[in-house]
């Protein structure tokens, strides 16, 4: 690298010294030469996995980026984390694992990078976990490094409708209910799910994927870009230049992943309508960046940010038509116009946030997709956070596309999503009822798992917004209804959620932004003194180091604080 500083940063204990032969060696019989020991080793961590269509395409995305870092001076090494799919572990014991394999992609990066010492790193991520994995081990890592997001599937069509994945569960409470035929049911497996990509509505992958854009984790139109499109494979190449500047620079992402920059991701997924999963995961990343990050910052934002996106689960259209209409940059030209955006902030691209969206286009005219200003879907942000004596930690709950701001109605109670998945197929469940599905929460679950298949049920059988649906787990950003997750504190730790009985009436209501049961003090009293905390749920293995580890709901539910 003539004329070019010394960019080094770690790396330097592989080519100095005699003592460094044996690690020289090494890397040699993995295609290093005499040369690539005076370059700055730049690790590209790659999710790809044949598990799921979020991450089958990533291991050429990887060579892309190998290619866009040794192309502009550094010594790329590329290395695999593991994925697992939402979408297929979801309604069974399988969905455990899921949020738990967020913990396991940012450990596994963290300990790539630091026990082969890289100097910078590109990571690419696709399904749901992968974005705030990634994140959360460059935020620990602190060393220069941009994130790549594999990109949407394409939507799936179906008698000339879109289709998504979101389509199939709900479909499966069509056929339970007698609406479509098993022949039915077999048209829409078979067309929901075309090709490579993450699931394309505003569901956790491409909420994620949007907040690491706002960030400024990820290059300008990272998170709206499809996957199979020509432009992801150049956007690789261009991240492969990218922390090849940053290092030389000394930009690393703590310069980045500011106070600020997280106000301006909450911004985004506030007015895109995202996944109530962002909460869990901008908590997770902040804490992994050294950033004090609470629910009440979420409230503050949300206060102040109209919901302006008519998309999936709740609205009509896919990440593919935001990307034709201008995608997520043009979006936040939109936000910054109005003055909701720090324009200020750092980016990967070593500019400011500001700067990028200058170069940016605006959304098309006459797209329908993002609303006017002043005719927004909602005046405010549609992820709401709830308070009070079932929920004194918080819980969150996404309002869009629901009319009433109230509901209140008798609770059906059940320990576990089997039990109310089987009151649910068994008409138990009826209009005005409040669903409780408790002992799901981080350690109670343990691994606080996603109720889609419930709320799709739920829609399957026309109780959507009929039924309101309370847990102290979570749900999929394919999930929509009058539906209220992350109770905290949960009831494997005594929340007031585990005291609560069949009959008891409950009421949401996000206007007030309350979560309430109507018994007295002195009866919840009396109650808690009877509640027996139950063992876990899993006695070994990594469920089991989970619920010992993770924290509450609301800070994260991450395993590197004390509980």
């Amino acid at each position: 690298m003539p004329n070019k500083p010394d960019l080094r940063i770690r790396s330097h204990v592989i080519s100095e010294g005699v003592n460094r032969v044996p690690n020289r060696a090494m890397l040699r019989a993995v295609g290093f030469r005499d040369e690539d020991f005076r370059k700055p080793m730049i690790g590209v961590a790659s999710t790809w996995s044949e598990v799921t269509p979020c991450n089958m395409h990533i291991d050429g995305l990887a060579v892309h980026a190998k290619q866009g870092v040794r192309d502009h001076g550094g010594a790329p090494l590329i290395f695999n984390t593991i994925t697992v799919s939402d979408g297929i572990s979801m309604g069974h014991e399988g969905m455990l694992f899921s949020l738990p394999s967020r913990e396991i992609i940012a450990d596994s990066i963290e300990t790539v990078t630091n026990a082969e010492r890289f100097d910078g790193l590109v990571a690419i991520g696709g399904c749901d976990k992968n974005t705030p994995a990634c994140l959360m081990a460059i935020g620990r890592l602190n060393i220069p490094a941009v994130y790549v997001y594999g990109g949407s599937i394409q939507p799936g069509k179906l008698d000339g409708q879109s289709v998504d994945i979101v389509t199939a569960f709900e479909a499966v409470g069509e056929y339970h209910e007698g609406r479509i035929d098993e022949e039915r049911l077999h048209q829409v497996e078979c067309s929901v799910c075309p090709g490579a990509g993450a699931c394309g509505g505003m569901y956790t992958a491409n909420t994620m994927a949007a907040a690491a854009e706002a960030l400024g984790m990820s290059l300008p139109g990272s998170s709206s870009t499809p996957a199979i499109a020509p432009d992801k494979a150049a956007e690789c190449g261009r991240a492969g230049q990218a922390v090849i500047a940053l290092l030389e620079n000394n930009i690393r992402p703590r310069d980045i992943m500011t106070k600020r920059a997280f106000e301006n991701a909450i911004t985004v997924v506030m007015a895109l309508g995202g996944s109530t999963n962002a909460f869990l995961h901008l908590l997770a990343i902040a804490h992994s960046a050294g950033v004090g990050l609470t629910l009440d910052d979420f409230e503050r934002i949300r206060r102040k940010v109209p919901h302006l996106a008519d998309l999936k689960p709740s609205g009509r259209y896919a990440m593919q038509d935001l990307n034709e209409a201008g995608g997520v940059p043009g979006v936040m030209k939109l936000l910054l116009a109005q003055g909701l955006l720090h324009g200020d902030c750092l980016t990967v691209t070593g500019r400011s946030l500001a700067d990028n969206l200058a170069e940016a286009a605006p959304l098309h005219e006459g797209q329908t997709i993002i609303r006017p200003f002043d005719e927004p879907l909602k005046p405010d942000g549609p992820l709401v956070v709830l308070r009070g004596n079932l929920a004194p930690d918080g819980a969150v709950a996404k309002m869009s596309g629901i009319r009433s701001l109230r509901f209140s109605g008798p609770a059906k109670v059940y320990d576990s999503e089997e039990a109310a998945t089987r009151a649910i197929m068994d008409g138990d469940i009826r209009e005005g009822d409040v669903l409780v599905i408790r002992y799901c929460g981080p350690k109670g679950g343990p691994g606080m798992p996603e109720m889609l298949s419930v709320t799709a049920m739920i829609v399957g059988k026309g109780l959507g917004g009929k039924v309101a649906l309370l847990t102290d787990g979570r749900f999929s950003g394919g999930s929509h209804g009058f539906v209220v997750g992350h109770v905290a504190p949960e009831a494997q730790e005594g929340g007031p959620i585990a005291l609560l009985r069949s009959g008891d009436v409950v009421t949401i209501d996000s206007g007030t932004q309350e979560l309430t049961v109507e018994i007295g003090e002195e009866e919840l009293t009396q109650r808690r003194s009877g509640w027996v905390k139950p063992p876990l749920k899993a006695s070994s293995g990594v469920l089991f180091k989970y619920a010992r580890l993770v924290s509450s709901a609301s800070v994260g539910a991450v395993t590197d604080r004390e509980v």
